[in-house]
């Protein structure tokens, strides 16, 4: 455990770099933001677009696992769903609260750190998590929210859905990869540099990036922003184990990073969504700050778990 502790310990110091700099104004939200929009549409896809184009589809297309992933994902979301319901909260609290118990940083934390950690190979489990995160449960808020509010799910909500799942970089990327990888063709040595090396800024600037917006996160409504921390960084990643590992078995190595990413604390994507739509933001923001302060110990205890086995 330790050992993992102090390789994982650089990832979240550079977090806590950005923290610190968001707090003390060095970096302003507007200097986050543009760092936010320079990783997310340019160095991460750079990455993701070289991974992906070094793939075949055989590799990422992993039903078993993909239906192991879906099935847990769904099953704690369901659960978070229900306490919300119980609570006397509305359809849409109850979706973003869901949203927060399952949805993990993948994009930003997970991809830099577990490729880095365990291997190349994380590489297509991780993008298999991702996708579904993206696809199945990034629409799903979507559509949960607006049909709560016009009491239907109408067309325009699935064309709305439909354009910004191809608007979205990492799902391009990924798809426009995969393309590339069905032509058979090399990447070209200098646009594998270029790739490489704009690639390379994703890790130290997701990860800066994600401290400097905790910055202006603010920890409110401690006891729920708790019980959806708990949710995130150990019901998800027990049920993933479980499916993976009892109810659908994959190869353990697969398997193994599955859980790992299922660990990752909530996404900052889904404080997007809420204030976008104007649903408890606040709850997301403390869930955010929480899930990411205590994941530094959980995820290093998972990683530490799936490396031994």
């Amino acid at each position: 455990m330790l050992a993992v502790l102090s390789q994982t310990l650089p990832f979240f110091a550079i977090i806590a770099l950005g923290y610190g700099a968001g707090k003390r104004g060095f970096f302003t939200p507007e200097a986050t933001a543009y760092l936010t929009k320079f990783v997310f549409y340019f160095a991460l896809s750079a990455m993701l677009f070289r991974f992906s184009a070094n793939l075949a589809f055989s590799d990422i297309f992993l039903p078993g696992a993909m239906l192991a992933y879906l099935w847990a994902t769904g099953v704690v979301y369901l659960l978070v769903t229900c306490v919300a319901l119980i609570r006397k909260l509305n359809v849409e609290e109850a979706a973003v609260e869901a949203q927060c118990g399952t949805i993990g940083n993948v994009g930003f934390l997970g991809i830099p750190m577990l490729v880095l950690l365990l291997g190349d190979g994380a590489v297509v489990p991780v993008m298999l998590v991702l996708t579904v995160d993206l696809i199945v449960f990034g629409s799903l808020i979507v559509i949960l929210i607006t049909g709560s509010r016009d009491g239907r799910v109408s067309p325009a909500v699935l064309v709305t859905v439909g354009k910004g799942l191809m608007a979205n970089p990492m799902i391009v990327s990924i798809v426009l990869g995969l393309v590339w990888s069905a032509t058979s063709i090399p990447i070209p040595g200098p646009m594998n540099s270029f790739l490489g090396t704009l690639g390379a800024a994703a890790t130290p600037g997701a990860l800066f990036a994600i401290g400097a917006s905790l910055a202006t996160k603010s920890a409110e409504r401690l006891q729920i922003a708790a019980w959806l921390s708990f949710s995130k960084l150990v019901l998800h990643p027990l049920a993933v184990a479980f499916a993976v590992l009892v109810l659908i078995p994959v190869e353990p190595y697969v398997a193994g990073v599955m859980i790992a990413a299922a660990a990752l604390p909530t996404a900052g994507n889904v404080y997007i969504l809420a204030a976008h739509y104007g649903v408890a933001p606040a709850r997301v923001s403390a869930t955010i700050l929480i899930s990411t302060a205590l994941s530094i110990l959980t995820v290093s205890a998972v990683i530490a778990w799936v490396g031994a086995s």
